[in-house]
Order: C-alpha cells, then sequence, then structure tokens
C-alpha cells in the first residue's frame, strides 16, 4: 500500500487474543466467484472471475473495484456531504462554511468560464519581465509557496539521521510526464504519450494567444527543456536507495559547489533560515545550475509558462480543463471527463481535507470500528513476534532488535487526534483561483513552520476519508484511515475469516514495511543506523533478492512485467502480510475451527477474502502507467504472488503439481 517515508512511536496491549465469533455476526455471503476456474491456476480470477466480467469500468474512471479506486464512491458520500453543506449559509469562518464555499466556487462554470485565463495573466507578465538567472530564481521561489513548483523540489521532513527534526529536503523536480524514462523510451505507447504531451503544451500557449505555429514551437522549447533535466533524475527504482537520498550539506558548501543557483539567497527567499539541507539528488541540481548558465533566459520564461499552464489548467475556464483532459485520456485511458461534483469533492478533500474530514468521520465512522481495529492490530503484532522467533536465518541478537522496532509501533486508526487549522485560509463563495491559491499558501507556511522544530508525531499525511493504509519508517508508525475501515477489507460485523483476510492483511501488510527493503535500514525510533548483524543483513538481501528475481517474471500486458526492483517493498510487504495475518488468525476461535460457512471452510473464507481486497480492473493505458511508475505490483499478483508462497493456501484449495500456481516448497519465499 501507499508507503511514506517519515517517524513514530506507540505502545500495543498485549492482552490475549480476541476475536468475534463467527455465529455472532452477521453473515457475509461471498460473491463474484468464478466456480469454473482452478484455484490452483489462478487464484485472483477463481475468487473474483464472475465479478471481473460483469464490472463495467465507469467512463469518467480508469478502473473500477477496491483499494484506491473504492476512493470513487467515497467522493460520492463526500459529494453528498458537500451539496447538503454547500446549500447553506454557514457561520462565517466555520469548517461548514470553508468547504461549502471552497465547493460552490468550484462548481460555479459560468464565473470561471467568463474570467477565462484571467487570474494567471499577472503571473505570466511576470515570467515575461525576467531579464535573468537572479529575476528567474526570485520568481520561481514566490510561485513556490503557493503550489506552483517548477525546478524546486522542496520538502519538510524527519532528518534520517536525528529523526526527532524536521529538515529542509531537495528532490528532483521539473518535468511533466510522469516520471524520466517517459523522455527516452521509443516503444509505440510512449511515443504516443509523448505527442499527447507536447499536443497539450502547444493548446495551452494557444489559449493563451499564442499563433498555432508559435505554439508548437513553445511547446517543444519547454518539453525539450524538461528532457535535458530528465537526463539527471534517477530511476524510480534508484530513488528506492534511502542512504542514496540522504546527502545533508551545509548551505555554505552548496553555494560553492552550485553557485548559479544562489543557494543564500534562494533558501533565505523561501523562507528557510537554515545552515544545512538535505539534497536528496544532487546530480540533479548540479544538472539544474548548469543549464541555468547554458540555456538562454528566453527558453527558459518558455519552461516557466509551461509549468504554470499546465499546474493551474484544471482552475481555469472550460478550454484549460478540456485540453487538460485530452491529454489525461490518452495518459490513463480515461473515456470521459468526471462530473464537476466529482472533480470539486477531490479539490476540497486535497485543499482543506482535515475540514471535511470531520464532517465525514462524524457520519460514517463508528468508534466501534476503532475499538476492533486495535484488537487486530494487537494481535496482528503478536502473531508477527512469534513468526520473528521461528525464523531460523536470523540470529537472536538481530531478532531482539526488531522485536524492540516492532513494539515501538505507534498505531494511528479512523481520524487524528487534533485537527488542521484552516483558520489562515480565507475561503470566498465565488473565487475558486484564489481559494485554491490560499489552500496551497496555507500549506506551504504549515510545512515551513516545521524546519528546525520537533517532529509532530500525531501529524497524519492522508486524510481520513482516503481508503488507503500507509507505513512511515522515520517515525515507525503505522496508520489506518477511516476510509479503508469498511467492507470488502473490514465490517465490524463481519466473521473473522474475513476480517483477518482483509484488513489484516492490510495490517501485516504495513507492520512488514518497517522490515522491507527500505524500512528496515531504519531503527526503532527512525533513524537511518545499522541494528543487523552483518551475516543477518546479508540472508535477508538475499531473500528479497529472491522476491525481485520471482515478480520479474510475472507478465501483466503482452511483453509487459512487473518491476520486481521497483515494487521488492510492496511484495515484500504482501507476502509477510498474508502470513502474519494467517498466524493471528489461526490464534482466534474461528481460525481454530473446521467448520464451513456457505460451503467454505474458515481458511478457504480467509484467502477469499485476500482475493477480495485486490479486487481491481483497470484500463490497459492505465495499468502501463502504473507498471512504469507505482512501487506496487498490479492487483492480480498481489494477490497470486503471495500465495503461490504460502504452504497454507496450497492445502486450503489442495493445490497440486501441475496446477500453474504451484511451486515446490523449496521455492517458496519467505522473508519474515
Amino acid at each position: 500500500m501507499k508507503q511514506f517515508l517519515f517517524f513514530v512511536l506507540a505502545l500495543f496491549s498485549a492482552g490475549a487474543f480476541s476475536c468475534v465469533s463467527a455465529q455472532n455476526t452477521n453473515r457475509v455471503v461471498l460473491t463474484g466467484i468464478d466456480a469454473t476456474k482452478k484455484p490452483g491456476d489462478d487464484f485472483f480470477t477463481y475468487a473474483n472471475g464472475m465479478w471481473y466480467d460483469s464490472v463495467q469500468i465507469p467512463a469518467s474512471q480508469t478502473g473500477v473495484g477496491s483499494y484506491s479506486f473504492m476512493n470513487y464512491p467515497q467522493r460520492i458520500r463526500l459529494q453528498e456531504i458537500l451539496d447538503s453543506v454547500s446549500a447553506r449559509r454557514n457561520t462565517p469562518g466555520s469548517i461548514e462554511q470553508k468547504v461549502g464555499d471552497f465547493y460552490t466556487s468550484g462548481m460555479d462554470m459560468a464565473a470561471i468560464n467568463k474570467r477565462g485565463y484571467e487570474p494567471i495573466r499577472p503571473l505570466l507578465a511576470r515570467i515575461d519581465a525576467v531579464t535573468d538567472v537572479a529575476s528567474l530564481l526570485k520568481l520561481v521561489v514566490e510561485e513556490q509557496k503557493v503550489g506552483d513548483g517548477s525546478i524546486i523540489g522542496l520538502q519538510i521532513g524527519p532528518d534520517n539521521k536525528r529523526s526527532t527534526i524536521n529538515i529542509a529536503q531537495f528532490s528532483q523536480t521539473g518535468i511533466g510526464l510522469p516520471e524520466r524514462d517517459y523522455y527516452f523510451k521509443t516503444d509505440s505507447s510512449t511515443a504516443t504519450i509523448q505527442k499527447a504531451y507536447k499536443k497539450y503544451l502547444a493548446t495551452l500557449f494557444e489559449l493563451t494567444g499564442a499563433g498555432a505555429t508559435a505554439a508548437e514551437k513553445n511547446a517543444s522549447v519547454a518539453y525539450d527543456l524538461e528532457k535535458q533535466l530528465a537526463t539527471a533524475h534517477k530511476t524510480n527504482i534508484e530513488r528506492r536507495d534511502v542512504k542514496a537520498n540522504y546527502n545533508k550539506m551545509a548551505v555554505s558548501d552548496l553555494a560553492q559547489k552550485q553557485p548559479t543557483l544562489r543557494w543564500t539567497t534562494l533558501l533565505s527567499d523561501l523562507g528557510l533560515k537554515v545552515d544545512s539541507v538535505n539534497v536528496r539528488q544532487p546530480a540533479y541540481y548540479d544538472k539544474l545550475n548548469a543549464m541555468l548558465v547554458s540555456v538562454p533566459i528566453e527558453d527558459w520564461k518558455i519552461y516557466l509558462k509551461a509549468n504554470a499552464l499546465t499546474n493551474y489548467a484544471n482552475y481555469l475556464s472550460q478550454p484549460f480543463v478540456d485540453a487538460s483532459f485530452a491529454y489525461a485520456k490518452i495518459l490513463t485511458g480515461q473515456a470521459v471527463k468526471q462530473t464537476p461534483a466529482e472533480e470539486m469533492t477531490q479539490a476540497v478533500d486535497r485543499s482543506i481535507g482535515d475540514a471535511l474530514a470531520q464532517l465525514y468521520v462524524k457520519k460514517y465512522f463508528p468508534e466501534a470500528a476503532k475499538k476492533r481495529m486495535k484488537v487486530l492490530v494487537a494481535n496482528l503484532e503478536k502473531a508477527f513476534e512469534a513468526r520473528i522467533n521461528q525464523l531460523d536465518w536470523m540470529s537472536d541478537s538481530t531478532k531482539a532488535k526488531a522485536k524492540e522496532k516492532l513494539y515501538a509501533f505507534t498505531e494511528k486508526i479512523g481520524y487524528p487526534d487534533k485537527w488542521r487549522d484552516y483558520s489562515q485560509v480565507d475561503v470566498k463563495r465565488d473565487a475558486y483561483f484564489e481559494n485554491r491559491l490560499a489552500a496551497t499558501k496555507n500549506e506551504y507556511l504549515y510545512s515551513l513552520a516545521k524546519v528546525g522544530r520537533p517532529v509532530d508525531r500525531t501529524e497524519w499525511h492522508t486524510t481520513p476519508p482516503t481508503v488507503t493504509a500507509y507505513n512511515n519508517p522515520p517515525l515507525n508508525e503505522i496508520v489506518f484511515p477511516a476510509g479503508i475501515l469498511q467492507p470488502p477489507y473490514f465490517d465490524v460485523n463481519a466473521d473473522d475469516a474475513l476480517n483477518y483476510g482483509g484488513i489484516g492483511m492490510v495490517i501485516g501488510h504495513e507492520i512488514t514495511h518497517s522490515f522491507d527493503d527500505q524500512g528496515a535500514q531504519f531503527d526503532k525510533v527512525g533513524n537511518v543506523t545499522n541494528w543487523w548483524k552483518p551475516e543477518d543483513y546479508a540472508k535477508f538481501k538475499a531473500r528479497t533478492q529472491q522476491v525481485i528475481d520471482q515478480y520479474n517474471k510475472f507478465t501483466v500486458l503482452d511483453s509487459v512485467h512487473v518491476k520486481g526492483a521497483l515494487t521488492v517493498g510492496e511484495n515484500t510487504a504482501d507476502i509477510a502480510g498474508v502470513a502474519i495475518a494467517y498466524d493471528a488468525f489461526k490464534l482466534t476461535e474461528q481460525g481454530k475451527s473446521t467448520t464451513k460457512l456457505d460451503g467454505f471452510t474458515p481458511d478457504q473464507r480467509f484467502f477469499i477474502s485476500i482475493a477480495r481486497i485486490w479486487r481491481v480492473k483497470t484500463r490497459d493505458e492505465f495499468l502501463r502507467m502504473y507498471v512504469n511508475t507505482n512501487p506496487h505490483s498490479p492487483a492480480k499478483w498481489r494477490v497470486n504472488g503471495p500465495l503461490m508462497n504460502f504452504t497454507p493456501f496450497y492445502k486450503a484449495f489442495n493445490v497440486q503439481p501441475g496446477d500453474k500456481m504451484y511451486k515446490p516448497e523449496s521455492e517458496r519465499i519467505v522473508v519474515w
């Protein structure tokens, strides 16, 4: 699932295992199973085949089903809240006023269309006024503060060597295509995306007054400049190297090494009063420093205009929005645009999400769910501890350190203990563009205030209605928002087989992220330190290499394969997550039983539940982009990959030699 590199600290109940027994719950009937398929050949298709063959992807979506695609029905819930709130006149400054008026401002397309591109005319004029590198960097900084990032990638987060303090961190950025390889691949699908992106840029220039020939020339200049920047980008796989991303440097040294960037002035203008920063990908800033000299200032101005236009296109009039979608359609395969209400619901969630979340939690998240989740988390932790104790490849001293880290977790369930303050975000009912800028400026100031200060371990890095979960190694925390605590992942009334196969697998997955190829490099308080015996770490790396090698062989589309090195962390967490959840399930009343429910044994219901939580169908265009850019394997391989390595699955469904998922026991991968 979604993984961040942030930190944490929490104590879990060491009480006895408990469960809600199957006979005391409402029975959940399993549907969508294709009984004509053999479980041992393709369990994903067996468990989901009837659903997969009958479901239709909504024209406005790139996929349908669970996990991130559940955010679509979630948006309907949020939209209903927003429709209700926006219909009222609310107390000025209240969260109802802010979310209601923000939503209303974006829904008023007549007013937005009347303004055309007037909201960004001043910015385009400021770009025209740039005369040299100094004025260019000044403009870049000012735009950074309102969310229009271009050539500077600034984030604020824990220092990996001192995780209690936040520092300024600079990452590679500056490109408009999904990642660097899109500029250099020559296959037909990538070439189509490159062409669509250039057309998109040209259209934006035309919409702001350029003739067709000039617009195409401008698009070419901007694209070529992005491509130059992309040559210095690390690949997504290279960026998984935690230690290579830590390059803390004195500002004085940076200023000397990259004089054209004027680091001292740049940081001061950003509002950063620091004497050191972490440059996560130094090669990018070396390249940028050189290009600020070698590339004509007029080309940089064209680039900045293209960047601003793509950044703000969806805040402007309909022709800009349509141009943005025309490109997105090629990139993702989405057939038609989302409705304005859908898009505005996302906009409110992303801009002032904690305000909207308070209304959502009050209506949709029962406290009983939080209580049941705490029991599940505690049980999964105990199961993981037992697995650590049983490892035959790890020494006792490293096991002791691993268990210390395990019980230093902070768990966050449902929603934060304290909500974000949006009092400084002035929201007007008739000023959508300005509302977006006010929200992004507030976000910048919120982040800026963290620099040099102790890390706030209560902070959340997603909004509670979002269907996700994450592990944050620098904080050693696991987070389960209210959005994911619903079927098929979690049902307070369901039997344990379904909940342990659903949210239990997710909990096990997130726990394991603190012990995957990246998380294993962080200690119990979130510092990047070596807490392993060298021989143990070598054995661990050998096992994760097995994961890489196995997943590289999985075919997604025609010649497209899973990228094992990109997805190794998620795949390791999937493999272990299933095992940990199963061990915890076997300690419940239902887990010890063999009583069938609707014709399935408890173990069979457990494994079917795992397949149900990854019940996803996507467009091929989206899937190609997903494989290139996403650290998770596609849904089918989040089911079949872990299960073909897990012996209890073989026993539950009588998987035998000759079945397509069968692997000899000696070849089944066990990391944790």
